[in-house]
């Protein structure tokens, strides 16, 4: 009998695939299912295990090993105590308390991050652990799984870069089993055929604009442009003159949904330049978007917003505002649109998980919030706009990190991509935002599909 043989039967034993009628998390009904953390309870098996798939990878390649929590994190601990390679320990979610980490160990970045899982099916979790890892700076360059159920994850994974290695496919574990006779005929027949001929999981498609569930007269604007227009663009006019910003809307302003400023850092602002630019949007047809930031008291807030030599509240139909004072901070913008920072785009950011989770529920609450900033799907009744989308940069030297329209669009289920230098530094800006709104347009419709 060959070891790896001999290693499925006896965790067989400890009950680590189950067969019968299953309910799977996706709803399928299942005719098996796969628990692997009974094998922690067995030191010799966690054992064999972990040299079973360090032999999987050059280990002289390897510098950090992280397990997919729960179930890979004995797994990933043991096979760093026998190959002498670094742990590092990825949290399921921030508990808001302690060092706030979603990784927790001692690295570096640009170090190789081996990835250990016990189950691969569709690859999800595998891609939201690869995504928090590589925003810590480390290369995940191989992943490891006990058992591939051969629904398409490895295959997923596969089309990103990422090289999956199984210990074994189902169809492997389930042709042992019935060589050693844990299985019947008919039970194989059984199992073969749901593999063979998988049902489809029951999925929520993405809602089109006008099926959105927003009621915030800005946000039913945003969604009446880009019907329209057929663009889910927001361009970021991150320029230091009114000149410069003019200039870009009058040649970008027709493929556009929202114009994106910093008007605090803008050389020469002055009460014209607002007057040309609302000239422009309405010619346009486009929303003026103030990205302020708001993130005080309500009091202060209020005066930021009315006052100073800015005041905001007399031209902008929608502002940004951090809800870490709470909900009746935001009561100051009154009927201005609000789009709450949930997540940033930066490495490094601070707007962990624990955070995000809190700051949606204050945007699911607060009347004057219809959007949300952020890298993630968001409920169907608030907008979500992402930043940091380029077609041809990943990154720049100040953490700025990059995202594809189709990423956003078909992973994230994003509304409104915002894109900012991969425009105004182009030295033909009505061609590449062309290109953007097609893209982004054509990124938007395949996810409806």
């Amino acid at each position: 009998m060959k070891i790896r043989e001999d290693f499925l039967l006896k965790a067989f034993e400890l009950g680590i695939i189950k067969f019968g009628n299953f309910t799977l998390k996706s709803g399928i009904e299942s005719p098996f299912y796969v628990d692997l953390r009974p094998l922690a309870s067995s030191p010799q098996l966690l054992k064999t295990l972990s040299n079973n798939l360090l032999e999987l990878v050059d280990n002289r390649s390897l510098e950090l090993i992280c397990g997919v929590p729960y179930a890979a994190l004995p797994m990933a601990t043991t096979m760093s105590l026998v190959s002498g390679v670094p742990l590092i320990i990825k949290r399921k979610e921030n508990k808001g308390y302690g060092t706030k980490r979603m990784l927790e160990g001692i690295f570096e970045k640009g170090q190789n991050c081996l990835l250990v899982e016990d189950v691969i099916t569709s690859g999800k979790s595998l891609i939201e652990t690869i995504d928090e890892v590589e925003r810590e700076g480390l290369n995940v360059t191989d992943i490891v799984v006990v058992l591939d159920r051969e629904q398409g994850g490895k295959e997923r994974l596969a089309k990103k870069g990422y090289r999956v290695q199984a210990l074994f496919t189902i169809n492997e574990a389930i042709d042992i089993l019935h060589k050693y006779h844990r299985l019947n005929d008919e039970e194989v027949t059984r199992i073969k055929d749901f593999l063979n001929n998988p049902p489809e999981a029951p999925q929520k498609k993405r809602l089109a604009y006008d099926q959105k569930e927003i009621t915030h007269p800005v946000g039913r604007k945003m969604i009446d442009i880009a019907l329209r227009k057929k663009s889910n663009l927001i361009a970021s006019a991150d320029m230091v003159t009114t000149y410069e910003i003019l200039d870009l809307a009058e040649k970008i302003g027709d493929k556009i949904v929202a114009l994106k400023l910093h008007t605090d850092i803008i050389t020469d602002f002055n009460k014209a330049f607002i007057d040309d630019l609302r000239k422009i949007a309405r010619a346009k047809d486009f929303i003026i978007f103030e990205d302020r930031k708001f993130g005080d008291i309500g009091n202060t807030q209020e005066l930021q917003f009315k006052k100073g030599i800015y005041k905001i509240a007399d031209w902008a139909d929608m502002v940004t505002s951090h809800v870490i004072a709470g909900e009746k901070s935001l009561e100051v913008f009154g009927s201005v649109g609000v789009a709450a920072i949930v997540e940033m785009s930066s490495a490094g950011t601070l707007t962990d998980n624990y955070y995000i989770s809190n700051a949606l529920n204050v945007a699911e609450k607060s009347p004057q919030i219809f959007a949300v900033v952020a890298q993630r799907k968001v409920s169907d009744d608030l907008l979500l706009l992402t930043p940091g989308v380029n077609l041809s940069v990943k990154g720049d030297a100040k953490g700025q990190q990059y995202n594809t329209p189709q990423k956003v669009f078909n992973e994230y289920h994003t509304d409104f991509m915002i894109v900012g230098r991969g425009i105004y530094k182009s030295t033909e800006p009505e061609v590449v935002a062309e290109e953007y709104r097609q893209q982004g347009w054509q990124a938007y419709e395949e996810s409806l599909k």
